[in-house]
């Protein structure tokens, strides 16, 4: 009984969160070139930074050349593989 009360509790909210995203992800569709064009220049920027900060006697930290590999593989995958990328979000429970 406190399974199905539980599940009558959450259920609503769940669904309105998809149908949240489903909505955001509709409106956000005519500006996917827009935002990748800015993803692309913020990456370009923080490449930019951590070279910079080489000429200045400081060790780059190893945190952040994985941070920025991870979110450069991540603008890359969903660049040329959106539907892909879709899929596997998707799967996530």
């Amino acid at each position: 009984m406190s399974a199905l009360a539980t599940l009558a509790c959450c259920l609503p909210l769940g669904i309105a969160g998809a149908v949240g995203a489903l909505g955001l992800s509709v409106a956000l569709e005519a500006l996917r070139p827009w935002l990748i064009g800015i993803a692309v220049i913020l990456l370009s920027v923080g490449l930019f930074q951590l070279y910079r900060g080489q000429r200045k006697c400081q060790r780059r930290s190893p945190l952040s050349l994985i941070l920025f590999g991870l979110s450069a593989t991540v603008v890359v995958a969903v660049m040329i593989f959106p539907q892909r990328v879709a899929e596997l979000l998707a799967a996530i429970p």
